[in-house]
């Protein structure tokens, strides 16, 4: 009697530990295999009008961080390459001493891109909102979305899912440790369900306003 409920026990944890797994594992392989197809180089990526470059962190006295600048820095690129006309930089500034899309905006002037060509999305306090603000208060309909590896696959999804028809371009201009890759790729797994979530079942609004077309 005990051995066949140790077994029981024993099957239960094991069908419980496959549901899990596939759970965390199964958004992640679909969002891959969309995004896959759409991700590009540079200098392969087919031009654009826009690129969206999305937040990261800041340092403490408010500029660009590390994994910000690299973002940056691949969007600059596309824009000196004549791959894209306009810069939309969204990130979080819901508070005032944070605010990631006027660092953002002060590290692409310092390698000469013109103001007028920066359009600054302050309400991009995570991918969802930056993905459906972008079509809806700035009338984005296709874009190159400008972003880490581990991130790119579920921008692109998302952007794509909120009628912006999207490519992705790696940013990979800086060597970071492998212990911080491996955290943020392990926090991508967790991510990915949330967005799979989100756009099936809660479907959140973010903060929106008036439309603030980039073209007029």
């Amino acid at each position: 009697m005990f051995k066949k409920i140790l077994k029981f026990i024993w099957r239960l944890a094991l069908i419980v530990s496959l549901f899990v797994l596939s759970g965390v594992f199964l958004p992640k392989l679909i969002v891959l295999l969309y995004a896959s197809p759409r991700m590009f180089t540079v200098n392969d990526v087919p031009a654009e009008h826009v690129a969206i470059v999305f937040g990261a962190g800041l340092l403490r006295d408010g500029s660009a961080g590390p994994v910000l600048r690299d973002r940056v820095e691949t969007a600059v690129q596309l824009y000196q390459q004549g791959k894209v006309n306009k810069l939309l930089m969204s990130g979080d500034n819901s508070v005032v001493e944070h605010n990631e899309p006027e660092a953002m905006r002060q590290y692409a002037l310092a390698f000469g891109i013109p103001d007028e060509d920066i359009v600054l999305d302050y309400a991009g306090r995570r991918t969802y909102d930056t993905c459906y603000r972008a079509n809806f208060i700035f009338q984005v309909d296709s874009a190159i979305l400008v972003t880490q590896g581990f991130h790119l696959p579920r921008a692109i999804f998302l952007c794509n899912w909120f009628g912006v028809e999207s490519v992705g371009v790696e940013s990979n201009n800086n060597y970071f440790r492998k212990i911080s890759r491996f955290y943020w790729n392990t926090r991508e797994l967790f991510a990915t369900v949330q967005a799979v979530w989100d756009v099936i079942v809660i479907k959140p609004v973010p903060v929106l306003g008036e439309p603030e077309p980039i073209f007029k």
